[in-house]
């Protein structure tokens, strides 16, 4: 690719960045489009204000959102969104600050270096390798340069992870003394409850197990049962519900127009209606038989939720082994009850294994069938070996400006179109995997999705010119794998300069816009929907698509922070504008259903690690291209260095997110026996664990008559 292509592809995301924004801008002021811009604010009754309905303002772009965003603080998203948002935000901020450094002295140090280092002028690179390490003659001296700077990126990219990992900690102790209160802290998760031969039941085993075991905090028991004939009926229940509410409205519309033509329609309308109350009674009947005691009690789980008196109590025992066999009576600590994945705690604990392994199958056929659309992009980022491939593809040469269109914008355009569906077919995966709760689901999807960009838009895209090639080399000769590598990273700067722009700039306007909503809220409104009361278009925050989608391009900016310092720049706008989006989209747009006080951070930390340590080996690929087997040599030690600080992290940190400390737990129990708020915590910990199947069945409104008179 080309100057003039890169300069096409960066002018049409600008272009296109500026138009959505002017758009989202305008549409924002639009009270009728509320429901897709402010879902969150209305769910929480709180006012929003537009601007006169016949006044310019409210026809006039404004910015006013993007330097709201940058004045809202880090104690406001936490208290309004969780750690879990808060860890969003840090990311970007991680991105802002590492690449604000790097892009000083990839600019000032790396790049004049770059553009001077080919002294041969009869050598004809392409005009972007002018400003990478391809254009430094081999066996340079100026190669010590980046060897230096390398040292330097590396180790301020640890110290900047060290401060992360530091302080998010030290608000996620602080935030679970803040929420002391949630039932989850008192709640331990059991599963493989043995069965009870005398009483032909399992919750007697529970409570005697637990009260012999842990006669001082063990409080009470609550069972789970297969409820999926429950939840079926349930459905039912809600769509026959609906269709009387419809009715029911449809009907007073027609006795306020007072039209005498109507009343034979209305009278039909109330047969209907009363059709379908009577069919409402006999399932909600038929519900309140399966919730029975009598009925539950041939469809109990092996699994219940175990309420302690005390944290303390939960802590010991979610996180000590109960019994000699360790497949019997496993304990951990229960998720909080919104988070809770309740139709995966039905699944055997021995199946398990198998649904995992199923998970990984299907995502490995995911990418592997992925590799099909990835190879046609690079074929058309790679005019000049499509020509060959494809000769007709040479018509395009005719129109001016069009291969410039096509090999700079289009092949980024593709393939985030492609990308855009692999989140979500990685959560369906994730969900039946058998994980206790949705945020489980998402740390999993976040790890899937994260490794399939990995491996197919940053490896496949290096390989896809020689896919076949490159890969028997690799195996053949695996000792070879930097320089390899080295050599594919050197040759694909300009393509991913592109997909930084087109993810940036055109991706996350489209995420402001929210133009699926827009279209899909027009479709509602002018078909079915017409003069009905809009719905809120709240969703859960989609941390699975915003965490690996981000990593990836943290990883994409530290690989070719020495190689390619031309591409940093465009980082800092990534990430600016990203920061700016999200606060937005978490202050107006998503809800966040849980909080796991910040579990999401640990699988960042090792995304941001495997990129460094990518960048490194790169590097000593790179060093022994350039004939500098002493810079490659010298390199190692850093590699080592970054392993050993990574171990070091895990065993500083990491357990501190996977379990609650006991001195934590004592600490939070004695500020509640200080308050005198013991008793009351834990005893709604109680109630909260209620299956959804066994809740009580009631509809509003269900009585009243649809017409008044006739």
């Amino acid at each position: 690719m080309n100057a003039q292509s890169l300069l096409a592809s960066a002018a049409i995301n600008i272009g296109l960045a500026l138009v959505i924004l002017f758009l989202f801008s305008i549409l924002k002021k639009q009270p009728s489009n509320a429901p897709i811009y402010y879902p969150r604010p209305l769910s929480k009754q709180h006012p929003i204000v537009f601007p006169p309905p016949f006044s310019l303002s409210r026809f006039f772009p404004s910015f006013s959102w993007f330097p709201r965003a940058f004045r809202v603080t880090e104690d406001e998203i936490l208290e309004t969104s969780g750690l879990d948002a808060l860890v969003v935000i840090r990311l970007f901020k991680f991105g802002i600050n590492f690449f604000a450094v790097c892009s000083l002295v990839g600019l000032l140090i790396l790049l004049p270096i770059n553009y001077a280092g080919q002294t041969d002028a009869s050598r004809g690179y392409p005009s972007m390798d002018l400003c990478t390490i391809s254009n430094i003659e081999r066996g340079s001296n100026m190669l010590w340069v980046h060897f230096i700077c390398l040292w330097f990126i590396s180790f301020y990219g640890l110290y900047l992870l060290y401060r992360e990992y530091s302080e998010i900690l030290v608000k996620r102790i602080q935030q679970v003394r803040n929420l002391r209160h949630r039932p989850d802290q008192f709640t331990t998760l059991v599963r493989q409850i043995p069965f009870c031969v005398e009483h032909n039941a399992r919750g007697c085993s529970v409570d005697h197990f637990f009260s012999k075991h842990h006669p001082y905090s063990y409080h009470s028991y609550r069972m789970l049962y297969d409820g999926k004939g429950i939840e079926d009926l349930s459905d039912q229940a809600r769509y026959i519900h609906q269709k009387i509410q419809g009715l029911r409205k449809r009907s007073t519309a027609k006795k306020k127009d007072e039209e005498m033509l109507l009343l034979h329609e209305n009278r039909d309308d109330f047969v209907k209606v009363a059709l379908l109350e009577e069919k409402l009674q006999e399932i909600c009947h038929k519900i309140r038989q399966l919730q029975s005691e009598d009925v539950l009690k041939e469809k109990e789980l092996p699994v219940a939720f175990v309420t302690f008196k005390s944290r303390w109590g939960a802590a010991l025992a979610a996180q000590t082994q109960q019994h000699p066999n360790p497949l019997l009576w496993i304990t951990e600590m229960a998720p909080e009850p919104s988070d809770v994945s309740w139709r995966n705690l039905a699944i055997q604990y021995k199946f398990l294994p198998f649904y995992k392994i199923g998970v990984i199958l299907a995502a490995s056929l995911l990418t592997v069938f992925f590799a099909v659309p990835v190879t046609a992009v690079q074929g058309i980022a790679k005019y000049e070996k499509l020509k060959k491939w494809f000769p007709p593809a040479m018509a395009i040469e005719f129109i001016p400006g069009l291969s410039s269109v096509l090999t700079g914008y289009l092949p980024s355009a593709i393939l985030k179109g492609f990308l855009y569906i692999v989140p979500f077919a990685m959560l369906a995966m994730a969900k039946v995997g058998g994980s206790i709760s949705k945020s489980k689901e998402e740390i999993k999807a976040c790890n899937m999705v994260f490794y399939f960009l990995v491996g197919n838009v940053f490896f496949l895209s290096l390989i896809s010119g020689s896919l076949l090639d490159e890969i028997g080399e690799s195996f053949t000769d695996p000792k070879n794998l930097p320089g390899h590598l080295a050599s594919l990273v050197s040759s694909q700067a300009d393509f991913f300069m592109t997909y930084i722009l087109t993810e940036g700039l055109s991706g996350f306007s489209l995420e402001i816009l929210q133009p699926g909503l827009l279209l899909w809220d027009f479709i509602k409104s002018h078909t079915y929907g017409r003069g009905k009361e809009k719905d809120l278009y709240l969703y859960s925050f989609q941390y699975f698509r915003i965490i690996p989608t981000v990593s990836l391009s943290i990883l994409i900016g530290i690989v070719y922070a020495v190689i390619a310092p031309l591409l940093l720049p465009f980082l800092i706008v990534y990430f600016f504008l990203g920061y700016a989006v999200f606060i937005n989209q978490i202050q107006d747009v998503y809800d966040t259903v849980y909080n796991t006080y910040g579990q999401f951070w640990p699988f960042i930390h090792h995304y941001v690690m495997v990129a460094i340590i990518l960048m490194q080996i790169t590097m000593i690929g790179v060093f022994g291209l350039k004939s500098k087997p002493a810079a490659s040599i010298s390199t190692i030690p850093l590699v080592l260095l970054t392993i050993m600080f990574n171990v070091y992290c895990k065993i500083r940190f990491l357990p501190t997110f996977q379990v609650y400390s006991i001195q934590n737990a004592v600490e939070n129990d004695e500020l509640d026996e200080k308050n005198g708020a013991m008793e009351a915590n834990y005893g709604k910990a109680v109630g909260a664990y209620c299956q959804p199947s066994l809740r009580p069945v009631s509809f509003t409104q269900l009585t009243q008559p649809l017409i008044t008179s006739l």
